[in-house]
């Protein structure tokens, strides 16, 4: 049995057991407003009722600042904090850290309201919109891993672009922890390496199942996502605030992917035209330069003609003048000494003295006998004529008186 106790030994005992119980440090507790009051100093101060029971509450300072003025007595609420004892009143009490709505008028004022805060700071202004990737290699799927979004998903974008790698970043997208695995969940989709777009995606379900997704910290966090989002939550009636701030709203998970992924026969038509246009366009060019050319060569022949062949010529026609001319002037020369030459020749030709009635003698071998003291008495020899030859044999040799006595 414990020995006594101290009523501050007791308050810090109930208080241990407070903070050991894990399902006391972890709480969601739903129950109707009542006594919602902001404290100057900044911390809210409210009651929640149950049908039989009530709990106070506490809001400080550093989570009220997240709470907008939607709050009213009579709201049904979500609270989200922990259990605790406040020793001074020796009560325990509810530190909350979230307030969301559950009535259909509370959530409608809370998202009216967070609307036009958003509004007026330019979250939803159409030029921060961000295009997206024409054709994306890589992307992030924010949802749940067993949900029929992911197979909607998977299913559209294996028809229309299968070069796409999709991965899936598991997160609950509704309950009580959805507003915190959403916002973490993309964010951790964003930080993906060389990921180029991110997918908010969930199936068919009520209104309510919607709320997470106006939640500011999920609205912030898809607006501040590095690489554009599309969101497809569907549900075609209304648009949340997530839908707003994303670059591009669908209203289911297949219209998104449809919207995201381009569809490959229309990449291929594409293509194809591409080509014949390539083909034409080259075509053309070629054909366009083939005739620029053309016309260069014609210009620059043109050109040749009058700067180079023209004045070359003209050139040359005066050096054939001039040769022309001192060939007929070497030519007149040369038939001048030519007829000098042959005179001069014909002056001393044999043909010449012969035709004076001299005579060539030769012996019988070939060779020219000009001397009688050459030849004896029996010797044939030929004597030549200017019109002919005469064979003789010497009878005797008779030299000259100069020479001595004849034979």
């Amino acid at each position: 049995m414990p020995g006594i106790l101290t009523v501050d030994e007791l308050t810090r005992y109930i208080s241990l057991l407070f903070e050991e119980s894990e399902t006391l440090s972890s709480l969601q507790v739903r129950g109707t407003l009542s006594g919602f009051k902001r404290h100057s100093s900044g911390h809210v101060y409210f009651t929640l009722l149950g049908e039989e029971s009530r709990i106070s509450c506490a809001l400080f300072r550093s989570d009220a600042g997240r709470i907008p003025l939607w709050p009213a007595d009579g709201d049904e609420v979500l609270v989200t904090g922990k259990a605790g004892v406040y020793g001074p009143r020796g009560a325990y009490q509810i530190y909350a850290r979230t307030i969301r709505p559950l009535g259909e008028a509370a959530q409608t004022r809370a998202k009216k309201e967070l609307m036009e805060r958003l509004k007026r700071e330019g979250l939803f202004e159409p030029a921060l919109k961000r295009r997206l990737p024409p054709l994306p290699l890589r992307v992030a799927l924010v949802t749940s891993p067993t949900g029929a979004a992911v197979r909607d998903v998977v299913k559209v974008a294996r028809v229309r672009f299968p070069l796409c790698r999709l991965l899936v970043v598991p997160t609950v997208v509704q309950g009580a922890t959805a507003v915190e695995e959403i916002a973490r969940g993309l964010v951790r989709a964003g930080s993906i390496p060389e990921v180029e777009a991110v997918m908010l995606v969930r199936g068919g379900g009520s209104r309510d199942d919607l709320n997470p997704f106006d939640e500011e910290e999920v609205v912030r966090a898809v607006r501040s996502c590095p690489v554009p989002v599309v969101t497809g939550l569907g549900h075609q009636v209304d648009r949340t605030l997530s839908d707003l701030a994303a670059d591009l709203f669908a209203p289911t998970p297949s219209a998104a992917a449809e919207a995201l992924f381009p569809d490959r026969m229309d990449l291929l038509r594409e293509i194809r035209g591409i080509r014949a246009r390539m083909a034409s366009g080259i075509s053309r060019e070629m054909h366009r330069h083939q005739m620029l050319l053309e016309g260069r060569v014609n210009l620059l022949a043109r050109s040749f003609e009058r700067s180079a062949l023209l004045p070359a010529g003209t050139a040359l026609e005066r050096l054939r003048t001039r040769a022309v001319t001192a060939a007929e002037r070497i030519l007149t020369l040369s038939w001048s000494s030519f007829r000098e030459i042959a005179s001069a020749m014909d002056a001393l030709s044999p043909l010449k003295v012969l035709g004076r009635g001299f005579v060539s003698c030769s012996s019988g071998d070939g060779n020219v006998v000009s001397r009688a003291a050459e030849v004896s008495a029996g010797d044939d020899l030929i004597v030549a004529f200017i019109d002919g030859r005469v064979q003789t044999t010497v009878r005797s040799v008779q030299e000259s008186s100069g020479k001595g006595g004849g034979r």
